[in-house]
């Protein structure tokens, strides 16, 4: 009877803990001034940084790793097709749809942005 009693305190005292950790974590955060006009400056001052790495960096090597799935995927599939009769191709197509759009994203993505 005694150790239930001590595992329920010991429950209920790291319930207290916790619950006094959140709620002394939880603070509101303000700011001070005009947030709008310091995101912009900080972009107009690194956009054409940004843009170089994301277009000679990135996009690259996101069609990169999605080209060797969609190939990997495209073999494993014609295997599966030579083992069981069956093409599945919904896998293969949504690789190839992920490539194509990540390939002519550099055309398009700055004028969204």
């Amino acid at each position: 009877m005694k150790t239930n009693r001590m595992k329920f305190i010991k429950i209920l005292i790291s319930i207290a803990v916790v619950v006094a950790m959140l709620t002394v974590s939880i603070l509101p955060a303000f700011a001070a001034g005009d947030v709008s006009s310091a995101i912009q400056s900080t972009w107009n001052s690194a956009q054409t940084q940004i843009k170089n790495v994301v277009n000679n960096v990135v996009f690259p090597a996101v069609d990169m790793i999605l080209a060797i799935l969609f190939f990997v995927k495209l073999a494993m599939a014609y295997m599966d097709y030579r083992k069981h009769g069956q093409f599945e191709f919904t896998a293969p197509a949504i690789l190839f749809g992920c490539l194509v759009f990540s390939l002519t994203a550099p055309l398009y993505i700055w004028t969204i942005l």
